[in-house]
């Protein structure tokens, strides 16, 4: 049975069952929408090797690349806090917005209107069809967990964010916080 139901805004921490899956081991999903035509995600905690400037070199700022999901990942998306300054963005929820005008956003980075705490890039997303995520829930493939952070979590650091929801959890979560990526080469 599922404990929470899921909504824009929440993230969706995996559980410490899906192991050997690239896309989603360890990993802490910002659910972007979520109706009954299905849902969009984007993995908060998986930095790629790659800056903005790296895709887009007319863009000078080092902003690092996020792993969205395995959906499109020939395809940059952003989430962002500064609506204000991005025309034609959708709020997720909690002042945090997906998309907008990219040209203008491009301008507002290489003006320095644009902090790395204000934006975060992905390559790719995270879909499911309808009733698919439910499905996952009933399997116990997720945990769905409101944001705490608000519109601050697109400046969260990646590197045990996975971690941390893992130990809010408490219980027989506990333990898996600490547990090897990988658990057969311990």
């Amino acid at each position: 049975m599922i404990s929470v139901k899921p909504k824009k805004g929440n993230l969706l921490i995996a559980e410490p069952s899906i192991i050997g899956d690239l896309s989603f081991n360890r990993s802490v999903v910002l659910l972007a929408d979520h109706n009954t035509e299905g849902s969009v995600g984007f993995i908060m905690n998986k930095p790629l090797r790659y800056t903005i400037h790296d895709l887009i070199p007319e863009i000078n700022a080092n902003f690092r690349i996020y792993n969205g999901g395995p959906v499109e990942q020939d395809n940059l998306y952003f989430i962002h806090n500064i609506p204000e300054l991005i025309p034609n963005s959708i709020e997720i929820s909690s002042g945090i917005y997906w998309g907008g005008d990219f040209e203008y956003t491009k301008d507002l980075i290489n003006q320095g209107k644009i902090k790395k705490n204000n934006i975060r890039f992905f390559l790719g997303y995270t879909g499911w069809d309808s009733h698919q995520l439910e499905d996952e829930l009933e399997e116990n493939s997720w945990i769905v967990s409101k944001n705490s952070y608000a519109n601050k979590i697109i400046g969260k650091s990646a590197t045990h964010f996975w971690k941390e929801k893992i130990m809010e959890q408490g219980g027989d979560y506990l333990i898996w916080s600490n547990a090897p990526e990988n658990p057969i080469l311990n």
